[in-house]
């Protein structure tokens, strides 16, 4: 008996020895495939990292982190693992990545057309189109960008489309005030940011469209953020699914505009017919791709961002009477100001919103909007640290996530900046590339005016007009959130006013 239960022993010693030297080797595997590629003089100066597991890499942990509302737990791991070094390597969406999170390094990579290019995997850019700004060589990118961002950005675009804005969000808060149900926030300002993005871009057009549109929007977004499994079931293959629905709308309204009769003298009266007739200094007009690209590029980045920011700033103003206070007292005194001749906010009095612009800004810091993003190695980069005094190298064709919460919460640029705090804004100006929100460079977001536009005018009424309560998080549980995204619940009804309740909002979901 006691030979017996020393051989089971054994095997069992033996299988889990050789489970966990199994475990060792796969776990490494990926690091000595991608870095026994590499030249002696790479390798030793590659910074320090964990490139995870064959194939996937660091998705899974990457995506949990997020999925649970925690993402800085991604970078948490690695600094506790291999010290504050500001970069470290892994493997991202299918390739070996380097992370930047060092405020110096993300204002180099981000601001260094020469050395690195746009470097979003290959999923993104073909569920945005191979002709939007993110797929496209660094000439085409600003053929485009002259091409189409003057009328969506700037002060002569924003003023057009300020009075629309405010019609429909007045309106649309009315008749949410309406409603006896909970009311999730985020979903229904999706819808408000979402209906306007798309009457810029196609105008008297965009009614029957809009909440077909923008139910396929939500798949695409959703592969978006899942890992790229073009398998029936999977989040990525649904997004390939909605992208051709999305194109087969828009090729469609392109065909009518084209079919109209020319000889009839029309007013221009939005981005669609603009891009139409748009020609470059080469008498190039942009192709039906190029133009279903940009729109489908525009609509998701102008309503998705806007949302978000939306509806942190509502949360972090309620959740600090004395911040919620100063707002609301700033938008009293311009409603007392504003003469009896005029109905509703005007463009003027946007500006005039000083407390309002620094809470967007300090939302826009806290939140990370756009978490990330990515650019790709030209040639062998070298990087010098401050904590690593020899330097770093960045392969060639390797991919550089550039972690904009990295510069956003670093405690060296800000003081306590995990706090929400708008008044450390007053007399502030940052100093070039320590505020990003919209990105930096020849990448910069050529929709961060109308960002901010939206979020003004919305707060504007919202804080005017309605009362707030914010309710625990145990009260949330009571009433979860749609397709597991987390916001704030609104009880919105003119006698109740609102009330709202607050969970973690997570940007990233799993694939199914």
């Amino acid at each position: 008996m006691e030979m017996e239960l020393g051989f089971w022993w054994w095997v069992f010693t033996a299988f889990l020895g050789g489970f966990i030297a199994a475990c060792v080797i796969l776990k490494r595997a990926n690091d000595w495939f991608y870095t026994s590629r590499l030249g002696p003089s790479q390798y030793t100066t590659l910074p320090p990292g964990d490139m995870g597991w064959p194939l996937v890499g660091n998705m899974w942990f990457f995506l949990f982190a997020f999925k649970f509302g925690h993402p800085d737990s991604f970078i948490s791991y690695f600094i506790n693992r291999f010290g504050r070094t500001g970069i470290y390597r892994a493997y991202m969406f299918g390739s070996p990545t380097i992370i930047v999170t060092a405020p110096e390094t993300c204002r180099r990579v981000l601001m260094d057309d020469v050395q690195f290019k746009q470097g979003w995997p290959k999923s993104t850019f073909e569920l945005l189109g191979r002709k939007s700004f993110l797929g496209i060589s660094e000439e085409e990118h600003k053929r485009l960008r002259r091409l189409t961002a003057a009328p969506i950005n700037g002060q002569k675009a924003l003023s057009m489309y300020h009075e629309y804005i405010k019609d429909v969000i007045a309106t649309s808060l009315d008749e949410l005030a309406k409603e006896e149900r909970p009311i999730e926030f985020l979903t229904e300002i999706r819808k408000i940011t979402f209906k306007i993005i798309m009457y810029i871009f196609v105008s008297r057009e965009s009614g029957p469209m809009v909440d077909v549109m923008e139910k396929e929007y939500a798949i695409l977004n959703h592969g978006l953020r899942a890992m790229a499994i073009n398998l029936p079931g999977f989040a990525y293959h649904k997004a390939l699914k909605a992208r051709r629905k999305l194109v087969d709308v828009l090729q469609a309204v392109i065909d009518r505009r084209k079919a109209r009769d020319k000889s009839i003298s029309e007013e221009k009266t939005d981005m669609l017919d603009l891009l139409l007739e748009v020609e470059d200094e080469n008498g190039r007009n942009l192709d039906d791709e190029e133009i279903i690209d940009v729109i489908l590029m525009y609509l998701n980045a102008g309503h998705e961002s806007s949302a978000h920011a939306t509806m942190w700033a509502a949360f972090f103003l309620y959740k600090h009477p004395e911040y919620l206070q100063k707002a609301k007292a700033e938008q009293e005194e311009i409603l007392r100001r504003r003469p009896s001749t005029e109905k509703g906010l005007s463009f003027k009095e946007i500006k005039q919103m000083e407390y309002l612009s620094k809470v967007i800004d300090e939302t826009l810091r806290v939140v990370n909007v756009s978490l990330f993003t990515y650019r790709e190695a030209k040639t062998d980069v070298d990087i010098c640290e401050k904590f690593h005094l020899q330097g770093y190298t960045i392969p060639q064709g390797w991919k550089v996530l550039v972690w904009y919460r990295g510069i956003h919460l670093d405690p060296e640029i800000y003081e306590n900046p995990k706090e929400f705090n708008p008044s450390r804004w007053e007399g502030h100006i940052p100093l070039r590339g320590t505020f990003i929100p919209f990105g930096i460079g020849s990448r910069l977001c050529p929709g961060s005016d109308l960002t901010k536009l939206e979020i003004s005018v919305f707060l504007h009424y919202f804080l005017l007009y309605y009362d707030g309560i914010l309710t625990s998080f145990k009260a949330k549980r009571q009433l979860p959130c749609k397709n597991q995204q987390a916001s704030l619940i609104l009880y919105m009804n003119k006698e109740m006013g609102c009330a709202m309740g607050y969970g973690i909002l997570s940007f990233l979901l799993l694939s199914i």
